[in-house]
């Protein structure tokens, strides 16, 4: 960790030791603004690690030719994965952060645009807080020409006052046994993290699983001040967009499936990874992270009669386990009222 602190500090005024990894998938449109507002940063990383999952136009030259244009083509390493086939998004991702070399590693989506200052905010928060191991941070939402929706990410995700407080007081862990925060295009995190939560479970997603993993052995937080613009277009991988009233109560009264034995499923790979870590993770962690399988056991047994679901579901929500490991009032509407 001294080593870490020291390649941080002894970083050039306007270059540090971050790594940038670059996932990419038919996206020469949106990466033109992306890596130029790398390369305007005032706070430039140390590297570009760039996984292209086997895009069929021009992403990678695009992301070269940037480089060069702002006369950064020597100062800031770019190295190229391509993949064929392509991975999917969570495995791009680790297969991008596994190459990186620098002491923190950002996390960027093709379609984003970063604030100038960004890379700097971030990095002084990790300088300050040894103990740190992902930060992530609000973002405002942009339509696919930049121009502002009118709301950030944390408003669209409709982020609670409970929520926010628990990941203030250092059990960011409880915050996301309630549900995922984490948006990947917004975190930094340390390197070192990665010889913990390396491989990514399968049954996740690669912000959340590092996110969590992180935050049971150490140090997660949010920074409240939007510091990306978050691109929402047609082609999002993955999205934030606020659900309308419609979209949740067609959510409700939709079908049950087999959502909630995956749920489960990933429950379980968690509690065996984390029990697999012996003393690193506090008692208190492990504690919320078997509440939250409990409380999707319950889910995937509830009845398949609605009528039959009611008592249950009001015990289940008398306890506080809606509140707790939920949505609170539209989980429990939904588990009334959707068709199994």
């Amino acid at each position: 960790m001294d080593a870490e602190r020291a390649s941080l500090a002894s970083a050039q005024a306007d270059q540090a030791d971050v790594s940038v990894a670059l996932c990419t998938r038919n996206g020469a449109r949106y990466l033109p603004a992306q890596v130029a507002s790398i390369c305007t940063q005032d706070l430039l990383p140390c590297e570009i690690v760039l996984s292209d999952d086997d895009s069929s136009d021009d992403s990678v030259a695009v992301v070269e030719r940037v480089l060069a244009d702002h006369g950064l083509a020597g100062r800031i390493p770019l190295t190229v994965m391509r993949n064929r086939p392509p991975l999917g998004v969570t495995r791009n991702f680790e297969q991008a952060i596994t190459a990186c070399r620098g002491a923190l590693i950002a996390l960027c989506d093709q379609d984003d645009v970063w604030h100038p200052g960004r890379l700097r905010r971030m990095v002084a928060e990790f300088e300050r807080r040894p103990g740190l191991l992902l930060l992530h941070s609000d973002a405002r939402l942009v339509d696919g020409d930049l121009k502002p929706l009118g709301q950030t990410l944390l408003q669209a995700l409709e982020t609670r006052p409970g929520e926010l407080a628990d990941i203030a007081a250092g059990r960011a862990f409880a915050a996301l046994m309630h549900r995922n925060l984490v948006t990947g295009a917004t975190t930094v995190l340390r390197r070192r993290l990665l010889q913990t939560a390396l491989p990514i479970c399968p049954l996740w997603v690669h912000d959340e699983w590092l996110a969590t993993v992180g935050a049971a052995i150490g140090e997660v937080d949010l920074l409240p001040e939007p510091l990306m613009d978050y691109r929402q277009h047609g082609n999002n991988q993955i999205g934030a967009q606020r659900m309308t009233l419609r979209q949740k109560i067609d959510k409700a009264l939709g079908e049950r499936g087999d959502k909630y034995a995956h749920r489960v499923r990933r429950s379980e790979a968690l509690m065996d990874f984390l029990r697999g870590l012996g003393e690193r993770v506090p008692p208190w962690v492990l504690e919320l992270a078997q509440g939250k399988l409990d409380h999707f056991r319950f889910r995937a047994g509830l009845p398949r009669w609605r009528v039959a679901r009611v008592l249950p579901i009001a015990w289940q929500a008398a306890r506080g386990r809606y509140a707790r490991f939920d949505r609170g009032l539209p989980a429990i509407l939904q588990d009334l009222f959707e068709r199994a």
